[in-house]
């Protein structure tokens, strides 16, 4: 099992839920955070006053998946958020070592 973690715009949140939905991947957790990058923030104006935004809005998706998902589901967050401009943000895949589901006490793979 995998868990694929994605930091991505806020804006394409709905364009990736549906990709993945297109993909038969059901259920994902979906996290408002804030960060930077290489991108470093940016500035704004303000009642005529100028200031640094350090950390941007991004949306954190966390999706725990069979391994052989694994491929298909990078593929289809990265295409649909991917905007061609800095801080479209990043995909992240770690071994995922258990899975229980509370309701059932089902484990790992069943559990998803």
């Amino acid at each position: 099992m995998k868990l694929v973690t994605a930091i991505v715009k806020p804006f394409k949140l709905d364009d990736v839920r549906e990709a993945i939905s297109e993909i038969g991947i059901d259920g994902l957790t979906v996290t408002e955070v804030k960060g930077f990058g290489r991108q470093k923030g940016h500035t704004e104006l303000y009642r005529g006053a100028e200031y640094q935004v350090d950390f941007l809005p991004k949306v954190k998706l966390e999706i725990a998946i069979k391994d052989d998902q694994v491929e298909r589901l990078v593929e289809a967050i990265a295409d649909a958020a991917k905007t061609g401009k800095i801080g479209d943000g990043k995909i992240f895949v770690y071994d995922l070592e258990q899975a229980v589901r509370i309701r059932t006490g089902e484990e790992n793979d069943e559990a998803l």
